[in-house]
């Protein structure tokens, strides 16, 4: 007869309260990151954090648990939406023609950078660490990867780099950040810019 351990049970449902935590923590980090994009698109960097938490649905410790400085947060909205822009990039690689593609990232980037309120060009400027260095190549790399199918397709001009186009969308969010009708001014320029980088 095999005789079970009488701490097998609590250790399984420890475990699983555990994993219940971690679960829930996720959750709230994930609130707390969702609240601080919406603020920083209506108020900028300076957003406040108290309305940040308050918005999250959770107290201020709790976000000062996961996230101990202001930077720390700005880095995490930034990070999830530069992830969000590099899957799009793979998507578009797939779904439409290289020039299309192209086009279309460069203004999903613009949109992007609008809505971060200054944020969207500090990544995009070479050398500058924040809101990460991480956040700079995984956006490089994911742009560049269209650039060189566009440019392979003869639907871009040879010897313009991503460099210049990221620098140029961010230029442009810059430009148009205090104006009312940012996003659409942003939006219309980028258009204007990018039938310059077209072959013709």
């Amino acid at each position: 007869m095999v005789l079970q351990s009488p701490d097998l049970d609590v250790a399984d449902r420890v475990g699983a309260v555990q994993f219940a935590l971690r679960a829930d923590a996720r959750r709230n980090a994930d609130k707390i990151v969702a609240a601080a994009g919406a603020l920083i698109a209506e108020h900028g960097a300076d957003a406040s954090l108290e309305e940040v938490a308050r918005r999250a649905g959770v107290g201020s410790a709790t976000l000062h648990r996961h996230f101990p400085s202001r930077q720390a947060l700005l880095e995490a909205v930034f990070k999830d939406r530069v992830e969000a822009l590099c899957a799009k990039a793979d998507d578009l690689l797939a779904e439409l023609a290289p020039g299309q593609a192209l086009t279309t990232w460069l203004h999903a980037v613009g949109a992007h950078a609008v809505a971060n309120r200054g944020l969207g060009a500090s990544p995009m400027r070479d050398g500058d660490p924040a809101p990460g260095e991480t956040c700079h190549v995984l956006i490089t790399a994911a742009g560049d990867a269209l650039l060189v199918r566009a440019q392979a397709a003869g639907a871009v001009r040879a010897g313009i780099t991503i460099a210049q186009l990221l620098k140029l969308v961010g230029a442009i969010a810059l430009a148009t950040e205090q104006e009312i009708d940012g996003p659409a001014e942003a939006d219309l320029l980028l258009s204007i810019a990018i039938d310059g980088v077209r072959a013709h």
